[in-house]
């Protein structure tokens, strides 16, 4: 009687916890994002960086055409995660626009938009060399700041994020390698690891 009563409590709570985190994210998502991010890093690589990255060099031309590359990954990420993941709460017979998401991106817009303009602000000063680290540190602080709001490791990705621009900080120049690991290859690996327990669900 007393283990029912136990288990009738630990199923309550995990009900209560469910619903008010957001659990309809698809690990697929993150893969596509993850590629986007490999895809647009190498363009960016090839035809607008110069040789050695020495950021003081570039023209306000391929400042554009690099703004114009993130803003095309950004759109496509976005738009992958919104049709999967609205894909995702059909299939389960979820809410995919209620308080809990609205809270979600809230708590994620926040740093992620004032990172943003700092960047900006940081571009139109001709401060280049610190872009990269600061995309991948605002970014961690977002995913960080809403992922009480998600079900999943969203927290350590976000972790992940941080540690990475920071140490981006650290090693002027490479900057562009960090974006890719950071953007691309941790989020085909949280994706991953995400889909995997999709599967075991």
């Amino acid at each position: 009687m007393q283990k029912d009563y136990f288990k009738d409590i630990s199923e309550i709570k995990d009900l209560m916890n469910k619903s008010s985190r957001f659990i309809s994210l698809s690990g697929l998502s993150g893969i596509l994002a993850g590629c986007y991010a490999l895809i647009g890093a190498a363009i960016a690589y090839i035809y607008f960086l110069p040789k050695q990255f020495d950021y003081s060099s570039k023209s306000t031309l391929k400042l554009e055409y690099i703004i114009l590359d993130l803003v095309l990954i950004a759109t496509l990420s976005i738009v992958t995660a919104i049709i999967l993941t609205i894909k995702k709460a059909k299939s389960n017979g979820e809410k995919i626009w209620d308080a809990t998401t609205q809270r979600l991106l809230v708590n994620f817009l926040i740093p992620l938009v004032a990172g943003g303009i700092y960047i900006l602000i940081q571009a139109y000063q001709q401060h280049y060399g610190m872009g990269a680290s600061l995309m991948l540190i605002f970014y961690g602080l977002a995913l960080i700041n809403a992922s009480k709001f998600t079900i999943g490791n969203v927290k350590y990705l976000g972790c992940a994020e941080l540690i990475l621009g920071l140490i981006c900080a650290a090693l002027p120049g490479f900057g562009l390698y960090f974006w890719a690991l950071g953007f691309g290859v941790l989020h085909i690996v949280y994706g991953a690891l995400m889909l995997r327990e999709e599967k075991r669900q």
